[in-house]
């Protein structure tokens, strides 16, 4: 398949209703973990973009068969009802971060697991010590080179301790505990939804699991696992993109299905830029006509917008939130504490004309509003992309965005979705991919 660009005409108004796609981040883990059923496994709502397809590919390798359903296309069929151990493709596990998610069931079932190093964006260090740790805790031995393979003769319970609370090291700890015999407690645990999620899938197969949605759980391992059916929830990633395109565009927007109990803190964050938003059922209700003033801290004092582990601010919307800054009055301090290299995207927004002064690898002051330009633009990872994507639909002219692959692997059919309400966007072949 030749490689698309983005051609974007920005300053046009939206209108209508969009629903959040399944969590991204609830399907990879919830996928890697059916393998722990030897019965059939459905799994509903799930994303059809890159990263799913690519982890659908490596369950396939070991042995899985895995279908999409023909009558709902976000239906996925899992039977893994034998599997064999064999090395994981590097290919494949070079795409996505999500590979290292296999470990703990391909343990279990198998006894061992030869794992490439994962892939997945280039945002900064992304360690892999918290899941070799909480594995070894748990009764695995590892041995680290080129690849990385484990081995048990029998996962057991223990008391563990997370170095940090890692998402994808806390979801490979749950996966193995359900398997390990006794009981585990698993301290410092990362508890973002797509965490939830995946609890709450595993508990539907028969494990039993206390303290869901806390950092402690004590998981009650070794119970015989069924096969099953579970609704994958909405992405509230998506929902803060979403948002953000409202805020942008000066348009009102409807978002459908939002899962808005999980979004109290992303809700703040945007009233922090001066955006409200109208709660009806489970919709979401993005005005037009939003102040869209940053408000300032007690005393005057320049507000600071930061990431941290759930229930704060997710450092997925962060990107979200500096380009709505750019188009709000005031200054504003962004704090990316996670990741070292996910603010570097900042420069092409400057190149657009935004005011920001990126001050170090984690800290950016914006300076808003901001007449934005159009201009040539890369998507350096998936949560930058969409960034520029919404910069270009309020800058002035076209702009051209280039590497859309990265923002395919995590918004699915966003082109379309987009259209529909109202946006100019056009895909076109990339002249570069023929050279």
């Amino acid at each position: 398949m030749a490689a698309t660009q983005y051609i974007v005409e920005g300053g046009h108004r939206l209108h209508g209703t969009i629903q959040p796609a399944g969590n991204k981040n609830a399907a990879l883990p919830i996928i890697a973990a059916a393998l722990l059923s030897p019965e059939p496994v459905t799994l509903h709502n799930v994303p059809r973009i890159r990263d799913v397809e690519t982890l659908v590919d490596l369950i396939r390798s070991v042995g899985a068969h895995a279908q999409w359903d023909e009558s709902n296309a976000h239906s996925l069929h899992i039977h893994a009802q034998t599997l064999h151990a064999a090395s994981l493709d590097p290919q494949l596990c070079a795409r996505i971060r999500a590979s290292i998610l296999l470990a703990a069931p391909l343990l279990a079932r198998c006894g061992e697991v030869h794992l490439p190093p994962p892939g997945g964006d280039v945002i900064g260090r992304r360690r892999v010590d918290t899941h070799f740790l909480a594995l070894g805790e748990l009764g695995a031995t590892y041995q680290l080179s080129e690849r990385f393979h484990l081995t048990t003769t029998q996962l057991r319970g223990a008391d563990v301790f997370l170095d940090e609370p890692s998402v994808t090291g806390t979801e490979n700890a749950i996966t193995a505990a359900v398997a390990a015999i006794g009981t585990t407690t698993l301290r410092n645990a990362a508890c973002e939804p797509h965490v939830q999620d995946l609890c709450n899938f595993l508990v539907t197969l028969g494990a039993q699991i206390e303290g869901i949605g806390s950092n402690q759980l004590t998981i009650y391992g070794g119970r015989t696992l069924r096969g099953g059916e579970f609704t994958i929830g909405p992405d509230h990633i998506e929902v803060g993109s979403f948002i953000g395109l409202a805020a942008v565009t000066r348009s009102e927007l409807r978002i459908a299905q939002a899962g808005v109990r999980h979004l109290r803190m992303v809700l703040l964050g945007f009233e922090r830029l001066g955006i409200s938003c109208h709660i009806e059922g489970d919709d979401l209700i993005v005005p037009s006509g939003q102040s869209m003033k940053i408000r300032a801290d007690f005393g005057g004092h320049v507000p600071k917008l930061e990431d941290q582990p759930w229930p704060a601010f997710p450092a997925d919307l962060l990107s979200i939130a500096i380009v709505t800054a750019t188009q709000c009055e005031g200054v504003i301090l962004m704090f990316e504490k996670m990741f070292e290299s996910r603010l570097f995207f900042v420069d092409k927004l400057v190149s657009m004309g935004a005011r920001i002064v990126l001050c170090d690898p984690h800290r950016a002051l914006v300076h808003g509003p901001s007449l934005l330009r159009a201009g040539t633009v890369e998507s350096p990872d998936i949560r930058a992309g969409m960034a520029m994507l919404l910069a270009a639909l309020c800058a002035q002219g076209k702009s051209t965005i280039l590497n859309v692959g990265q923002i395919e692997r995590g918004y699915e059919r966003i082109v379309s979705r987009l259209r529909l309400l109202g946006a100019h966007i056009e895909e076109v072949e990339d002249r570069r991919s023929r050279r």
